[in-house]
């Protein structure tokens, strides 16, 4: 016999706490559900008004708006979910909100809120939430119906009411110190993490009246340099219109991929604090024109050099479908994700190609590139950023004929320099590495050998005296600092001299007249960096011979 119960559930208060008061993080988040609500409820605009006199918050939109009934049974009603009746709004939009909790992150950065609606040619209803109201009743454990909102006060919303037909406006009172900004920095958050213009451009923002438009983020504009487009992405920033300083084209990318948007390089890592609060542009994954979660390279890291520099936008529309895949917080997609790790993946495989495009495009226009890139040898690299420093002091920033043209000798001669500072580090260490083996060796130098050295130190003296010098030039003054390749190679290869082998004597006399050329900083013919190339690698190797030679020979006599 089984008896008959009349058991129902019972809601704490301080369920309001575990899903929304202290759930959310960021006053972006915040924001984010209003301006969530209203696309939902087929606004064309969104009012947000800083009264800093008043320490105030405005948000209003002009949207279907709530009757009383609709206020308590959908508004207040935790959880209430507007897609039961399918996942558009009466206007077409796809909807944003899902869980019916997102209200409660209105609660998160003021000690109070006021909401008032009303239906076109209808009255204002709503009513006041103060959080010390909600402690007090979550402390007492009150039912959700112990709790009775405040009532309020029209003229404390003079004059956001005149001229307004329909729809909802909702006033933070005292607000916390993160949400007393400056509306250059509201229009500019907007401005990058809110696109519901891309689906419907009826849809507008404004700060104290002012439209957020891309002319907001004209500074991370000035700073970029390359843009990719992923898959033909239309929107007014990523189409290069407003980005004056472009260094190359913008480039089409990822035409085989579902995913869409773009990805930005800026000059240096610090031009993506354009906030100056901590706010950092990242690249952020969109759906349906909100961001669902920032900085997505985090999840697939890479020790690569340009990530530090790139921002961006991922969309995926196809995110939102029946199944609910953002996490409580609206700050992230729910871990390992079918749909949000293919997007990943699918973006891994883009940055693949959009890092080497990176590297070639700074190395081109002689900025520091990915050191860990190999497309580019570290020789070539270090030659081109030597250069850069060295160049900076002759370039002007003027924009004078003569500038113009001194800069043009400059950039003329980028290429020459980039091989010439590279082979004079290829014959410094080499040609000093062999007098280090000579002296280590004790070979003892040839009469010829000798009578180089006095006819260098000869000149030497005679050179010093025309210039007035008295002080040592050479670092160590023994005789092997005078002889050049040739002479040193004869010291330490004599037993291949004169024989058709491949000797380091017969390749350093081809070397000594081209190296010559270089050490007079000569620009040398095309024919003559091959030449000199060639034969340095030659040399290279066998001064290797010899030295592994030497090491050989310490272990014989050892044993």
């Amino acid at each position: 016999m089984t008896e008959e119960t009349n058991f129902t559930f019972a809601i704490s208060m301080s369920v309001l706490d575990h899903l929304g008061r202290n759930l959310y993080r960021s006053f972006m988040t915040v924001i984010g559900e209003a301006i969530s609500n209203s696309w939902d409820a087929d606004s064309n605009n969104v009012w947000i008004y800083l009264d800093k006199d008043r320490d105030d918050l405005y948000i209003k939109d002009d949207g279907d708006g709530m009757t009383a009934d609709d206020f308590q049974k959908k508004f207040l009603k935790i959880g209430y979910t507007k897609r039961e009746g399918g996942n558009r709004s009466k206007g077409g939009r796809p909807y944003i909100g899902r869980k019916g909790i997102g209200k409660l992150a209105l609660l998160t950065y003021s000690e109070s809120i006021t909401v008032i609606s009303k239906k076109l040619g209808g009255k204002y209803t709503g009513g006041k939430i103060e959080n010390s109201g909600l402690d007090n009743a979550i402390k007492h454990d009150l039912e959700p119906d112990e709790y009775k909102l405040g009532s309020f006060n029209l003229d404390d919303f003079k004059p956001y009411t005149e001229a307004h037909q329909k729809g909802t406006i909702i006033h933070f009172e005292k607000p916390k110190q993160e949400i007393r900004n400056t509306i250059p920095f509201l229009k500019k958050i907007l401005a990058l993490y809110f696109k519901f213009s891309l689906i419907d451009e009826k849809f507008k923002i404004f700060v104290n009246e002012d439209q957020v438009t891309i002319d907001d983020l004209s500074d991370l504009a000035q700073s970029t340099e390359f843009l990719w487009q992923i898959n033909n992405f239309q929107d007014p920033f990523a189409n290069g219109e407003n980005l004056k300083k472009l260094l190359e084209p913008v480039k089409q990318v990822g035409a085989n991929t579902k995913i869409k948007g773009f990805i930005a390089s800026v000059s240096k890592p610090s031009d993506l604090n354009i906030f100056g609060t901590g706010e950092r542009a990242g690249v952020d994954f969109f759906v349906n024109g909100r961001v669902r979660d920032r900085n997505i390279l985090i999840h697939r890291p890479s020790n690569r050099l340009t990530d530090s520099y790139l921002y961006g936008q991922i969309h995926y529309d196809s995110m939102d479908d029946d199944s609910d895949r953002f996490t409580t917080s609206r700050e992230g997609i729910r871990v390992n994700d079918e749909k949000y790790e293919w997007t990943l993946s699918e973006l891994v495989k883009l940055l693949s190609g959009i890092r080497d495009n990176w590297d070639d495009w700074r190395y081109e226009h002689h900025k520091e590139g990915d050191a860990e890139s190999k497309r580019i040898s570290k020789m070539k690299k270090s030659s081109r950023n030597l250069f850069d420093a060295v160049s900076e002091g002759y370039e002007g920033a003027e924009e004078s004929a003569m500038t113009k043209k001194v800069n043009k000798w400059v950039e003329g001669l980028s290429a020459d320099a980039e091989f010439n500072f590279e082979s004079y580090a290829e014959c410094f260490v080499s040609e000093n590495l062999v007098r280090k083996h000579i002296e280590s060796k004790q070979i003892p130098l040839t009469s010829k050998a000798k009578t180089e050295i006095k006819q260098q130190k000869d000149n030497e003296k005679n050179s010093k005296k025309r210039g007035n010098l008295s002080i040592q030039l050479r670092k160590n003054v023994n005789d092997l600092g005078y002889l050049s390749m040739d002479q040193l190679a004869y010291q330490v290869d004599k037993k291949h001299a004169g024989l058709e082998v491949s000797s380091l004597i017969r390749d350093a006399k081809e070397y000594k007249p081209i190296r010559d050329a270089l050490m007079h900083t000569s620009l040398l013919t095309d024919q003559a960096k091959k030449r000199l190339s060639t034969t340095y690698a030659n040399i290279k190797g066998r001064i290797s011979e010899i030295l592994q030679e030497g090491n050989e020979s310490a272990k014989v006599k050892k044993k």
